[in-house]
C-alpha cells in the first residue's frame, strides 16, 4: 500500500465541489437576486445609512447587517449577505490569518455593490485559499492553527487540515443555500410573471 497524500484530496474536495457543481450554477446572477428579499427583516448588504440592522459593518459604499449577539432566531440572509460571509468571515480573514493576504475583517472589507463585483471577490479569495492550502504541502498539514485572528477560536490548537475540512464545509453549506435562493427567485418571479400575464 503506498502512503497517501491528504493534501490534494482535500483540495479536490472543495475543487471538484466548484467545478462540477457549483461556479456554472452562479453565473447570470443579477442584482435583483443578489439584494432580493424574500422574507420580511432580512440582512442584507445595502448602501451606506440604509440599513437598520444594529451593527453595520463595511468601510465602502456598501455595508452588510450584523448583531452581536446574534438574535434567536437570525434574521433571515439574502444572497448579497450570504456571498458577503463567505467571501469575507469565511475566506479572506483566513487568507490573511494564514496566506499573506492583506489583513482583513466584517468592519474594514469593501463589500460589492453589484452581484458581479461579488462573485469576482469570491472567486479572488477561493483562488487565494486553494493556492494557500497546496503551499502547506504534507506537513503543512499537521502544523497547529494557532491564536492567529479571532477566526481560529476552536481550532487554535488542532491542526490546519481540520481548519481545512472545515472551511470545505462552510463553503459548500452556504454556496448550497446561495443556488437554493436563485431557485427559489427564479420561481416565484416566473410564478408572478405569469399571474401577470
Amino acid at each position: 500500500m503506498t502512503d497517501q497524500t491528504w493534501n490534494p484530496l482535500l483540495r479536490e474536495q472543495l475543487a471538484l465541489h466548484r467545478t462540477s457543481q457549483l461556479r456554472a450554477r452562479l453565473d447570470g446572477l443579477t442584482d435583483d437576486e443578489y439584494f432580493w428579499e424574500p422574507a420580511p427583516h432580512c440582512w442584507n448588504v445595502r448602501p451606506r445609512g440604509t440599513g437598520t440592522a444594529p451593527v453595520r459593518a463595511g468601510s465602502g459604499a456598501m455595508t452588510i447587517d450584523f448583531a452581536m449577539p446574534q438574535p434567536d432566531p437570525p434574521p433571515f440572509t439574502t444572497i448579497a449577505w450570504r456571498l458577503g460571509h463567505v467571501i469575507v468571515g469565511v475566506l479572506a480573514v483566513r487568507n490573511a490569518t494564514h496566506f499573506g493576504r492583506a489583513a482583513t475583517d466584517y468592519q474594514s472589507f469593501e463589500y460589492a455593490p453589484t452581484a458581479a463585483a461579488a462573485l469576482t471577490q469570491l472567486d479572488t479569495e477561493y483562488a487565494t485559499w486553494l493556492a494557500g492550502v497546496e503551499s502547506l504541502g504534507e506537513t503543512g498539514l499537521t502544523r497547529p492553527c494557532g491564536e492567529a485572528g479571532f477566526s481560529e477560536g476552536p481550532y487554535a490548537g488542532r491542526p490546519l487540515a481540520a481548519l481545512v475540512l472545515h472551511i470545505n464545509r462552510e463553503l459548500i453549506h452556504h454556496l448550497a443555500e446561495v443556488c437554493l435562493l436563485r431557485d427559489l427567485y427564479l420561481y416565484t418571479h416566473e410564478q408572478t410573471r405569469q399571474e401577470a400575464s
